[in-house]
């Protein structure tokens, strides 16, 4: 008697084991139509393995969230309480409560470009009324714990049926099979750089598919990204978002020099005298930000007036920056000075498809390319017989270098530990030789031509490249900038600016554009306070917001931290809301025009 118990009770127990495997295959289903709804933030496939990708890559991932589901929440409720009636009515409210939550994450991730994280849920928590609209909010779980309350009927009912049909294993092979393909389809994709399958990369929650190249670069096998040609497709992205309207009065030339690894503290009358009269005699920007910290984000804002965050959108692997683009439909020639590596780590394939390319060799280190580079721009100047748009783009400081035989300036005392000591002045002798080359740069370019000189990101004193690449403190991100209007009085402007605003400047006042700023830019023209109270620096990994009393930096899955002013103390207490959501729809406005 006592056996045919346990018995009764051991098949009672299995037949719940089967059922919640087949609620659990059920709400993976429901999760997929549900997680139909990231596919309008990040855009659709356009290739036929696109679409294999995303097929197995969805199957594989909701049905294995489920599964995790099942296992975290309902399979000790099964052994601790194997009563049927008690199991589906818990079973139902957790399903239901778990597309709730699914739900939420893709209305937080339409508006802001991430999941739920302690980050974004506070965001959200403060702006709720925002994301939650009508009654929806109430009918949608009334009618999800409806549904689910019949489907855990239902499947009650019939999972002897179910059962003889013999489908658990076939459907176990198909799941497991979507899962690992998908995981081994992105590892060529990220071995061979294919856009359309990594940019599902972070589409999904709780989503970590396997990558190759750090396998191959720890075996000695080049991890390059192959070149990848299907860059013709379109995008969710609108940019700009209206038609620009522009007419210039006049052509006036725009001679625009940017150097990698310019820190505005550095710029004094020792380090760089030219430049530090030059800042004095023209218009100069005393408290202004790059975009980023690196090349790609700088250079990115710069260009583009965009946030970083948009930097590994599709569209711009095709799309040339309207600022150039509009320069070239003006009849401008359009002239690029850049050394060679420099040309390739742009973040957007088409940032320099406008230009007329003309590269420095690195063979002899940075300097002596910096050296090239000015060469061939004077060259380039003497023989123009239109207006004409230069860019130009030195990168001596980013390596800390100077010619060989260059005769430098005396070191200085600082206050830094020892082996940032030589770097720092080190440092020093190479904003010196960069001095020179302005100063040859300049000298032949007539009072009338519109110069900006600015730095594409600023520099900390280490040779750690990943904490150089983390650091977004003022010294990695604030850089000079200095324009010289032809004709105009010089003057410091001490309210802050970003590079976001110098796109917008030469649009509106040489291109003679009079779209509203916000139809391709983040930024507003640098000739007046702009109504933001933050600037957005870095790109969607990690970035940081700059606004009036701190600064907030987040990394990838929301994790932040919070500094003064200055960057020089942690402060414990919550993120600004309000200003942060701002930056957040900056970053997700021209995707969702």
């Amino acid at each position: 008697m006592v056996e045919r118990k346990k018995q009764m009770s051991r098949d009672r127990v299995s037949r719940l084991i089967n059922w919640g495997h087949w609620f659990a295959f059920f709400n993976g289903l429901l999760a997929m139509i549900v997680g139909s709804r990231y596919l309008s933030s990040v855009g659709y496939p356009e290739t036929w393995y696109g679409w294999i990708y995303l097929t197995v890559s969805t199957i594989g991932q909701f049905s294995f969230l489920a599964f995790i589901a099942y296992l975290i929440c309902l399979f000790p409720l099964t052994l601790i309480l194997p009563y049927s009636k008690i199991l589906r009515g818990i079973a139902a409210v957790i399903a239901t409560l778990s597309l709730c939550i699914l739900l939420y994450d893709t209305i937080v991730y339409a508006d802001y470009g991430m999941h739920l994280s302690p980050f974004a849920f506070d965001l959200a928590w403060a702006d709720l009324n925002a994301l939650l609209h009508g009654t929806s909010y109430i009918v949608t779980p009334l009618a999800i714990i409806t549904l689910e309350l019949t489907l855990a009927n239902f499947l009650w009912k019939r999972i002897e049926k179910i059962q003889k049909l013999n489908l658990g294993n076939k459907v176990i092979t198909l799941v497991g099979v979507c899962f690992i393909s998908s995981h081994l389809i992105h590892i060529w994709a990220d071995a061979s750089d294919i856009t359309e399958i990594t940019r599902f990369d972070e589409a999904y929650p709780l989503a970590y598919p396997a990558t190759a190249r750090s396998f191959m670069e720890s075996h000695g096998i080049d991890g390059s990204p192959l070149e990848n040609n299907d860059n013709n497709t379109t995008s969710v992205l609108s940019y700009p978002l209206q038609p620009l309207l522009c007419q210039a009065e006049t052509q006036t030339n725009v001679l625009m020099i940017t150097i990698d690894s310019l820190r505005a503290d550095m710029v004094d009358p020792k380090t760089m005298p030219f430049f530090h009269r030059y800042m004095e005699n023209n218009q100069a920007f005393t408290e202004h930000y790059s975009g980023g910290n690196q090349f790609k984000t700088g250079m990115f804002s710069l260009l583009y007036g965009l946030q970083g965050s948009y930097g590994d959108a599709r569209i711009f692997n095709s799309t040339s920056p309207v600022l150039t683009k509009s320069f070239q439909q003006a009849g401008y020639q359009l002239g690029l000075f850049i050394p060679e590596t420099n040309r390739k780590l742009s973040s957007a394939q088409a940032m320099f498809n406008d230009f007329t390319p003309i590269v420095a060799k690195e063979t002899n280190g940075s300097a002596d390319a910096d050296l090239q580079t000015v060469a061939h721009f004077k060259q380039w100047h003497s023989v123009q017989n239109k207006p004409w748009f230069a860019l130009l783009n030195l990168k001596a400081p980013e390596n800390f270098d100077t010619p060989v035989g260059f005769l430098g300036i005396e070191t200085v005392k600082a206050n830094l530990p020892p082996a940032q000591k030589v770097l720092f002045n080190q440092y020093r002798q190479s904003l010196y030789f960069i001095d020179n080359q302005l100063e040859a740069i300049l000298a032949n370019i007539p009072q009338d031509t519109l110069v900006v000189i600015t730095g594409v990101n600023g520099k900390i004193f280490t040779s750690n490249s990943d904490e150089a690449l983390r650091n977004l403190s003022p010294e990695s991100v604030k850089v000079p900038l200095v324009i010289h209007w032809p004709n105009a009085i010089p003057a410091k402007v001490k309210y802050r600016t970003s590079h976001y605003g110098i796109v917008p400047t030469l649009m509106t006042h040489v291109l003679g554009c009079t779209n509203n700023t916000t139809d391709y830019s983040a930024g507003r023209s640098l000739l007046q306070p702009s109504k933001e109270t933050w600037i957005y620096i870095g790109d969607s990994r990690i970035f940081a917001i700059y606004q009036q009393s701190e600064v907030t930096v987040i990394y990838r899955h929301g994790k932040y931290r919070i500094y003064d002013e200055n960057y020089e103390h942690r402060l414990r207490k919550k993120m600004s809301a309000p200003e942060l959501i701002q930056v957040m729809r900056e970053g997700r406005r021209l995707y969702n025009h």
